[in-house]
């Protein structure tokens, strides 16, 4: 077809990369990887007709692309699945993976992927392969091209990653020294985040047996533990599972639920079934239509997909009719003893007199009830089980109690409502679901919801049961949390110091970053108390790559330093110029540039510069090096002003202090500094792990909120709200504010995101030691 009449590329195209957890196709899934990268950079029409890719894992490695734009078709083979994403990337995302217009670039990658073929067979002396790679790296950063990561470089990583004598030695302390070039490019490949999700399903299928795609998963060896959710759904059955989600809406999802929630999400995928989205709506006191917006858009934002949501007030009139045939069977009563009494009976095992009452009377009662009464709200009506039982949660457990506020969504139609448990198992089964997935917690009363079943004769469930994530220094309890907000103790459901999924996300934690932790903490049954610091840690791998890099100063404690040859030509100086071209991330030239201000003032860190003589030679980060020839000083010893010169022809690895600064706004060009607010936060509670018969209002942290006063480059005046950067040598920070006021002052606001360190910031002194 002559290109002037071509139809536009109108609609994106979807592929679907599917991937066996045994042997994850590494390539295939890095290529993706870049080409969602790029694709996010589109905008406009060029957006419209992108391609979108979803990498999910599978019973084997396919590539399935949609009716829409493109034949329906399947492609197997990591490198030929690589190669299709190559293509179409370059085409659709304007990206050069598979080398794009560089017919260069492009012979290239046929020679580096003949390359890799060679790399997977070599099992000879690994120094032959390693020494022509390290040269090869010499003077490039990449496998091909100048700059980009392509093709090339996703299929000799993965030969590589694949040979176990090769990375072994890449792997080891010693690669650096022996092969500088090639262990530069490895570290960049190997954290750089589009490689994230191939590097862990790599080494997930490294440490076990893959999984078998047909009704009976493999046994766990004895003595084995995964942290995984790879592991055996008793009852599965390929192409039937259902699993659901039941939050209720009185709060926010916290870390604790998104385990839950991708717990159910991975069972029904890779059992090829579904999972259903319920909201556990039966305590009208609690419950709000705030809640359940705020659930929505956290399963959105956390990449769920499920069936259109249900709520269990959809079923009350059924679970009403097997409360009536409960009455009508003897196998429940209306009680209508205090509650304290009544907890206590239950404790000693004592039945409640109204236990012996005929069933006309607990018909009546439970008519009181449904109407509302004075004397029905203080009734509740309870299953008739046995006061007797070993198991206490069976000593005839509360099935329905009286509530007058209104429902959020039935309105005042009831007076009376089911308890989760009795609610649970009726509608789970009416539903379809054929496995609950239920926190060990739930453990003493799943005899309870089983008898239920039983004697209501319904279809059974499966039930499956995994630990409840805990974290250290961390309240989970939504009664606990909706106080913090009640008492204006912090801003709301999402705060940075919640661990809300919207409040982490404020925090800085990335939602892929989330996934991976939980991946991570895997789905087994035993009780576990992680630390912050693990989950805060992988999150710096995946940011550290692509957060740009800024310089800012503190405002209240900060140095002048005159530069005395600042209008000296070059080599040594700058010739008078105020601006240098500097990249936005030091390792990465294809994220950018950035215009750095520079003036014959400098600002610097007050703590940095009492740290100097005169006569040293320091390091000004970006720009070169400078040496102090005077210090003005305070009685206490502290810098006051200094001078000095560039010495832009140093040597900067021989300097011992490398130093942040901005230039003196006045030297500067329009706009100048701009000023920045650096929030630090501390953990809410002071004590790790709360103890039965703690008071945990006993162990508030007086303060948690700190802020820092800086003055930011130029440069930072662009920077977007829930944009990630590192401000240089003070930490990693997540935007949360960029705004200009009446009088045209710019501040932008930044929250301060933990690494996983003891420390919250990197070089300058922090006002939060943080616990882990």
């Amino acid at each position: 077809t002559p290109p002037e009449a071509r139809q536009p590329m109108a609609d994106p195209i979807t592929f679907t990369l599917r991937f066996s957890a045994g042997d994850p196709p590494l390539a295939a899934m890095a290529v993706a990887s870049l080409a969602t990268y790029y694709r996010k950079a589109l905008s406009g029409p060029e957006l419209k007709a992108g391609l979108n890719l979803k990498v999910i894992p599978g019973d084997s490695t396919r590539l399935e692309t949609s009716p829409r734009g493109f034949s329906p078709m399947s492609i197997t083979g990591s490198l030929a699945i690589a190669r299709c994403i190559a293509k179409v990337s370059d085409a659709r995302n304007k990206s050069a993976i598979g080398g794009g217009k560089d017919l260069v670039c492009a012979c290239e990658i046929e020679m580096a992927i003949q390359y890799a073929e060679t790399i997977s067979a070599h099992t000879g002396n690994a120094k032959t392969i390693l020494t022509a790679l390290n040269a090869h790296f010499e003077h490039r950063s990449v496998m091909c091209g100048s700059a980009q990561l392509t093709l090339g470089d996703c299929t000799v990583w993965e030969a590589l990653m694949r040979n176990p004598v090769l990375s072994k030695v890449l792997k080891s302390s010693g690669c650096a020294k022996t092969y500088p070039h090639l262990a530069r490019w490895w570290s960049y490949v190997y954290q750089t985040p589009q490689f994230t999700q191939a590097k862990v399903a790599f080494e997930k299928a490294s440490s076990k047996p893959a999984l078998k795609s047909d009704t009976k998963e493999p046994k766990k060896k004895k003595g084995e533990s995964h942290a995984s959710f790879d592991i055996p759904l008793p009852g599965a059955v390929m192409g039937k599972v259902v699993t659901r989600f039941p939050p209720e809406p009185s709060g926010y999802l916290h870390i604790g639920h998104a385990k839950a929630v991708l717990l159910n999400d991975f069972f029904a995928k890779h059992w090829k079934g579904k999972c259903l989205l319920r909201f556990d709506d039966t305590n009208p006191e609690k419950e709000s239509q705030e809640f359940v917006d705020n659930i929505m858009g956290d399963l959105k934002t956390l990449g769920i997909k499920h069936e259109p949501p249900t709520t269990t007030s959809d079923h009350f009139e059924t679970i009403l009719a097997y409360a009536d045939k409960f009455i009508d069977e003897g196998l429940a009563y209306v009680d209508d003893t205090p509650v304290e009494e009544m907890r206590a009976q239950r404790m000693d095992g004592i039945e409640s007199d109204s236990r012996k009452l005929p069933v006309a009377e607990h018909k009546r009662r439970w008519g009181e009830m449904k109407k509302g009464s004075e004397y029905g709200l203080k009734c509740v009506l309870r299953a008739k089980i046995g006061m007797q039982h070993p198991n206490k949660c069976m000593r005839d457990p509360a099935i329905y109690r009286c509530k007058s506020q209104p429902h959020h969504k039935t309105g005042t139609k009831y007076k009376v409502y089911p308890t989760y448990d009795f609610a649970c198992p009726i509608v789970d089964s009416v539903e379809g679901v054929t496995h609950a997935l239920r926190t060990v917690e739930y453990k003493d009363r799943d005899q309870q919801y089983r008898w239920f079943i039983e004697k209501l004769k319904l279809r059974p469930v499966n039930i499956w049961s995994y630990s409840r994530l805990n974290m250290r220094y961390t309240v989970m309890s939504k009664r606990k949390l909706k106080q913090f907000v009640e008492w204006g103790r912090v801003d709301g459901w999402n705060d940075p110091r919640f661990p809300t999924v919207q409040g982490v996300l404020r925090r800085g934690l990335t939602v892929d970053s989330l996934r991976e932790f939980i991946l991570r903490i895997g789905a087994s049954q035993a009780e576990n108390m992680m630390s912050w610091d693990k989950c805060w840690a992988i999150n710096k791998q995946n940011i550290d790559p692509v957060a740009h890099r800024f310089l800012a100063v503190s405002k209240e404690a900060n140095v002048p330093f005159k530069i005395t040859n600042f209008t000296d030509p070059r080599p040594d100086s700058v010739a008078g110029c105020t601006e240098k071209k500097v990249r936005l991330h030091p390792k990465y030239e294809e994220i950018g540039f950035k215009q750095t201000l520079v003036g014959e003032t400098l600002y610097l860190e007050q703590e940095d510069a009492t740290l100097l003589k005169e006569g040293d030679e320091f390091t000004v980060m970006r720009l070169g090096n400078a040496i102090v020839t005077k210090i003005e000083r305070d009685g206490d010893g502290k810098a006051l002003s200094m001078e000095g010169k560039l010495h832009l022809t140093g040597n900067f690895k021989k300097t011992k202090y490398k130093l942040s600064w901005i230039a003196n706004p006045s030297d500067a060009k329009q706009g100048g500094i701009v000023d920045v607010v650096a929030v630090e936060f501390d953990a809410l509670i002071t004590k790790p792990k709360l103890d039965d018969g703690d008071v945990w209002t006993d162990f508030l942290t007086p303060k948690t909120r700190f802020e820092t006063h800086l003055l930011g480059e130029e440069a930072l005046r662009g920077v977007k709200e829930n944009q990630i950067i590192q401000l240089e040598r003070r930490g990693f920070f997540r935007v949360d504010k960029n705004v200009t006021g009446p009088d045209g002052k710019q501040v932008i606001t930044m929250f301060n995101i933990p690494t996983g360190k003891a420390k919250s910031m990197s070089s300058v002194s922090t006002k939060v030691a943080i616990k882990q």
